[in-house]
């Protein structure tokens, strides 16, 4: 199986270094593009809910503390 696919990958990296290279930059642009736009698509919704996640922890944890620090009242 793994023959086969570097066998596969051969015939391609063959044809696109026999291809001008104006065709080879349209081509790299068109694959390379939204791969690279997924991935930091990917990456930001990662980043952003782990920012938020730490962010909404803390905001609990000073909630507590506020909680805790303040007076109780006890009515008679």
């Amino acid at each position: 199986m793994l023959r086969a696919v570097a066998t596969w990958w051969d015939g391609v990296e063959l044809w696109l270094t026999q291809l001008d290279f104006a065709v080879q930059v349209v081509l790299v642009v068109a694959v390379v593009g939204p791969v690279c736009w997924g991935a930091a698509a990917v990456i930001d919704t990662v980043v952003e809910r782990s920012v938020a996640a730490r962010l909404e922890a803390a905001e609990r944890r000073a909630q507590r503390r506020a909680d805790a620090a303040a007076p109780t009242t006890s009515e008679p």
